[in-house]
């Protein structure tokens, strides 16, 4: 039985891949649709292909344990496909407006390493992202540390998490002002952002006045870098909700571009320091910011010592949801975004269209991308686009500000939730393969409510089961499904 998104996340995913080099047709885009949620769209490059076509692919596989199963792969992806008469042409469009500002797709680099110089941003921009929050830029001198990442890994998964040391940008900030000058005059239509750090009032106002001069669409206020050397810095200015509302109110009143103050996670609540921005005049808000962590690698220690510093990726983004929701469903916030077009840009933890969508329907009208960049490169751009488009197709929305908050209204309080109806887990013995694993996590993390004998068959015992899902969750094989939300037996 082939595990379609298990087989695709097997790929290597490489450089000039071997695969679609031998069969001439790109396979290798095809299972890369795949493996970034876009298996309705994985049929555009499989067509096509022979057998003959999909057994040379295989044969030419540089993976290190076995080929990839190719030739599955596409048998499986025929039978997801969809939108298979609609041209990529006729998809919907995904222009957005955030903050009066009107973008073309609402995917964004975000302020880190993956935009630090004109030919990285360049190279993004063609790919087809829409504008760059690029690296924050500051009058400080810049020194880093070797080595500067870690990951944290699960399962064969590299980035389940990322620690990140680095700082801000390591240019001159007169250099940093005329790469972005110069790729928003050869790129007029896409989104420049400057982020920048000052230390100062005169700092703050300083750099923001270089970002206009410069022709920047808008400018990125950090109060969240989460390891700067000096104090008074990044997030230190983030945790104090006064200075926010001071530098934010100096920057505005400097310049007449949108300002947009970037929130650090690491505060118990973010609406207290957004709430600032919002009574100092800020266009918008982006959010999160790495959040503080430490990472106990010896091979990432620097001269045999450890600190705290930023994490980031996809552990991060049930955070990252959760604090924007806490802002955008904040009354005075809401009125805010109405009445104000106080935006939102959403940072944390995405890596596929689908994580997008999250941030979009609780509020966010652009989202920022990083840790996945870093990871697999500004081509993932392509299946962000497609599969958002492809999903909007399906649901027959037409405008991407459709989908804007239309989560709100289904996010409730712990005391408010259904506690009168139960969901029972529902067994396919098609899928299931014996394994047990269902059995365990019952027996050890839940009801006992499965038994399991020398049949191997799992089998959920009705009286004791109480509908909490861990055996869905766990079952490698998605075996484990729901059946029909009934009331609960008193």
């Amino acid at each position: 039985m082939l595990h379609i998104n298990e087989e695709a996340a097997r790929c290597l995913l490489c450089e000039d891949a071997p695969c679609s080099k031998a069969c001439g047709k790109d396979v290798a885009r095809a299972i890369r649709a795949i493996r970034f949620d876009n298996t309705a769209n994985a049929w555009r490059w499989f067509d096509g292909c022979t057998d003959a076509d999909l057994q040379a692919a295989e044969n030419a596989c540089i993976h290190y344990d076995r080929p990839i199963r190719i030739k599955e792969l596409k048998e499986a992806a025929l039978q997801e496909a969809a939108l298979r008469d609609v041209p990529v042409e006729e998809l919907p469009s995904l222009e957005l407006n955030f903050c009066d500002i009107v973008c073309e797709n609402p995917f964004f680099l975000a302020s880190s390493a993956i935009c630090t110089n004109y030919e990285m941003v360049a190279r993004a921009l063609e790919a087809g992202w829409a504008g760059v929050f690029y690296k924050t830029i500051c009058k400080q001198d810049i020194r880093e540390v070797s080595p500067r990442f870690d990951a944290v890994q699960k399962d064969g998964t590299p980035f389940v998490g990322f620690r990140n040391m680095e700082q801000l940008s390591e240019n001159s900030y007169t250099m940093d002002f005329d790469i972005l000058r110069r790729l928003k005059q050869n790129y007029p239509k896409k989104i420049i952002v400057a982020s920048i750090m000052g230390q100062t009032e005169e700092e703050w106002i300083e750099l923001a006045k270089m970002a206009e001069q410069a022709g920047c669409d808008a400018v990125e206020l950090n109060f969240s870098c989460p390891q700067m050397r000096l104090t008074g810095l990044g997030s230190d200015i983030g945790q104090n909700p006064e200075l926010v509302l001071f530098y934010t109110s100096y920057v505005k009143e400097a310049v007449k571009i949108p300002v947009i103050p970037k929130m650090t996670p690491n505060i118990m609540s973010m609406t207290t320091p957004a709430l600032a921005s919002y009574f100092a005049g800020a266009h918008g808000i982006s959010a999160i910011n790495t959040i503080k962590s430490i990472t106990m690698s010896d091979s990432a220690a620097v001269s045999n010592k450890k600190t705290v510093s930023g994490y980031s990726g996809k552990a991060v983004k049930p955070i990252a949801l959760r604090m924007i929701y806490e802002m955008t469903g904040n009354p005075i916030l809401q009125k805010a975004g109405i009445e104000k077009h106080m935006d939102i840009s959403g940072i944390g933890g995405i890596e596929t269209w689908h994580d997008a969508l999250e941030f979009i329907q609780l509020g966010c009208r652009n989202v920022q991308v990083c840790t996945a960049v870093m990871q697999y490169g500004y081509r993932i751009i392509d299946d962000l686009i497609l599969g958002l488009q492809t999903y909007m197709k399906q649901r027959g929305i037409v405008e991407l500000k459709k989908l804007v908050k239309e989560e709100l209204p289904n996010i409730v309080l712990p005391s408010d939730l259904d506690r009168e109806t139960m969901v029972f887990p529902k067994i396919d013995r098609g899928k299931c393969i014996g394994c047990g694993r269902c059995y365990i996590s019952c027996q050890d993390g839940g009801h006992q409510a499965i038994t399991f004998g020398e049949d191997r068959q799992p089998k959920i015992v009705g009286t004791k089961c109480v509908g909490c899902h861990l055996c869905r969750l766990v079952c490698p094989t998605g075996a484990i499904g729901v059946a029909n939300r009934m009331p609960k037996k008193s």
